[in-house]
């Protein structure tokens, strides 16, 4: 087989190809095993030794010849190949889009968050504990003996005679002054849901509240006047900065003196509307010194130790913060309601 004429069949072969089919077929008719320059590469044997250089530079010729033929088509069929691919999938981003729903936090998980970070700045440490509470903890830690008529206060969900949901995040308290049982002071706030048998537009049998207790030695004077600082900070950072306290004497058996506290109305500032029922008055939280029975059934020498606690509904919050009507909107799950808070707080 004359090298010439492989060269010149090769010459004619490369006229007709025209996709990228006909190239692979190419390749093997003149590089596959039986391939013609395969073939002239292994005469080279049988070539004599005087005639070996040229012979070999001829056919390495031949090769170059169809290597650069066959990587120029290649690179130009693939190019081809992605230009129509992109041609027929491209997208009209000039088109509008369709509007993809997504979620937003609830105002109760607003709420919490918010709630979080302001304590957590003030030094606070923000602790949890068990929904299925023992009586001891919900009630008996917290100078709530059992016949006390307090408790006919809380209308409570009982499992077993002993166990029961817990009717207020108090008993976390009494959990963190018996793990310390007075070796420290204690700065902390629990956050958590609390069940009772109520359910209209103001209360729910189910709702969340925020508990803070602070204990510290006497020497140090924690006071009301700390508490109700504490407070204002509190109802300001939540309400708005013109929102006033008022305290009135009240009754809670875990604290002693106690004390009712209420902001004024941020709907009207004070003047009467039918929110505050003409009052001026909005009752938000419940607060006072906590009980020597307290400090000493759990762990702290009332003659050395004191301090303050206070706790309010976080539903009730949200409501007053995001102006919501009735509390049984923020468990219906209703996308109408929900789709309002899809926003940044300010």
């Amino acid at each position: 087989m004359e090298i010439e004429n492989v060269k010149e069949e090769l010459l004619k072969d490369i006229e007709n190809i025209d996709s990228l089919n006909n190239l692979n077929e190419l390749k093997i008719k003149y590089l596959g095993k039986k391939g013609l320059i395969t073939q002239l590469n292994s005469e080279i044997k049988n070539i004599p030794n005087e005639e070996k250089k040229e012979y070999g530079q001829k056919v390495n010729e031949l090769r170059n010849i169809f290597n650069s033929f066959y990587e120029e088509k290649l690179k130009y069929f693939k190019e081809e190949e992605l230009n129509r691919k992109l041609e027929s999938e491209k997208i009209d981003v000039t088109l509008p889009s369709t509007r993809v729903k997504r979620g937003s936090k609830h105002p109760l998980n607003r709420t919490i968050e918010q709630i979080e970070d302001l304590f957590i700045s003030m030094g606070y440490e923000v602790v949890d504990g068990p929904e299925l509470e023992t009586d001891e903890f919900c009630f008996e830690r917290l100078n709530l003996p059992e016949g006390h008529p307090a408790r006919d206060m809380q209308d409570s969900f009982y499992i077993t005679d002993k166990y029961l949901l817990r009717t207020q995040t108090s008993a976390v308290q009494a959990r963190t002054m018996l793990k310390y049982n007075g070796s420290k002071p204690i700065r902390m706030i629990c956050i958590g849901k609390t069940y009772r048998r109520e359910d209209d537009a103001t209360h729910s049998h189910q709702f969340n509240q925020v508990e803070g207790l602070v204990i510290d030695k006497k020497e140090n004077h924690v006071s009301l006047a700390d508490l109700k600082g504490t407070l204002e900070v509190f109802m300001k950072k939540m309400l708005g900065e013109n929102t006033r306290l008022r305290f009135r004497p009240s009754y809670f058996p875990f604290t002693e003196p106690s004390y009712e506290v209420d902001c004024s109305c941020f709907k009207c500032g004070g003047k009467g509307c039918n929110l505050c029922k003409q009052t001026g008055w909005i009752e938000v939280l419940g607060s006072g010194i906590v009980h020597p029975n307290v400090l000493k059934m759990n762990g702290y020498d009332p003659e050395e130790w004191g301090g303050f606690a206070f706790g309010t509904g976080i539903d009730r919050l949200a409501m007053f913060k995001y102006g919501i009507p009735d509390m049984r909107y923020l468990y219906t799950n209703d996308v109408r309601f929900l789709n309002q808070f899809d926003r940044k707080d300010v």
